[in-house]
């Protein structure tokens, strides 16, 4: 098992049960404790985990969000194969909204250019990278640009979009479940994501496996409100099915 597959191994068995502890993961991962100790020094710096005495805690069980520099460093390539699926989403001509997020921001690298398309967007660096785009005519919507997740939210920013109808919305999410639908650590972020899905006529889901099954704070939609789910095929295959009856289309990129 290479460090990666080992990191989100300890990852995934952290956001499971809240905590993990060096002996165990030595023993289950047949390694050695310094091992393990270096891949939780490894998770720490990118924002996942906080090391705690003989072990770690998952970031979003103690209430914190990573920072988008962290966010931005972890599974790219997963991130990457979610958003060359969504572009087949992307209308021939017409209008979208893109959710402030770091897949999010692999589908706006990638959008065509050769098509005329309205892009409303809550995030200034997005708005920053396609207002250089010709074809492109880029909303920014107003508000408070939030200092952990560069996004605008609160009222000036909802306000706008009950103003505006767009053909499809490409979200992003911290968690999605069964049980809770769709949350996002902050209510002022969850405001402007249920706006934007209140605003579009087909609204896209585009959220790695390690979101699959978690809950936070603020919910901001229900399962049956998302027309599709992107997902990597590192989704547990039992949980995607259970979505899928739950309500949005599940693919696998």
């Amino acid at each position: 098992m290479y460090a990666e597959e080992r990191q989100q191994a300890i990852l995934q068995q952290a956001r499971h049960a809240g905590r993990v502890d060096v002996a165990s993961l030595a023993s289950d991962l047949d390694v050695t404790p310094e091992t393990v100790r270096r891949d939780l020094r490894a998770l720490e710096r990118t924002g996942l985990v906080r090391r705690v005495h003989g072990g770690a805690i998952v970031i979003e069980r103690l209430g914190f969000e990573p920072g988008i520099q962290a966010r931005e460093a972890v599974l790219t390539a997963e991130k990457e194969r979610i958003a060359k699926v969504a572009l087949a989403e992307v209308p021939e001509e017409g209008a979208l909204i893109l959710d402030a997020g770091t897949t999010t921001a692999r589908l706006a690298e990638l959008l065509p250019t050769d098509r005329e398309l309205t892009v409303v967007l809550n995030s200034p660096s997005l708005a920053t990278a396609l207002g250089r785009r010709p074809n492109l005519t880029v909303m920014m919507l107003g508000g408070r640009v939030r200092t952990r997740t560069l996004a605008v939210v609160d009222d000036w920013a909802t306000e706008m979009l009950t103003r505006i109808h767009v053909d499809v919305a490409f979200m992003a999410t911290n968690g999605v479940s069964v049980e809770g639908g769709l949350t996002t650590p902050n209510p002022g972020e969850a405001a402007v994501k249920r706006a934007m899905i209140g605003a579009a006529r087909r609204t896209v889901l585009l959220a790695d496996h390690t979101k699959i099954g978690n809950d936070h704070f603020a919910w901001f939609g229900d399962l049956e409100q998302i027309d599709l789910f992107i997902t990597d095929s590192g989704a547990d295959t039992e949980l995607t099915d259970q979505l899928a009856a739950a309500g949005p289309r599940v693919v696998s990129a």
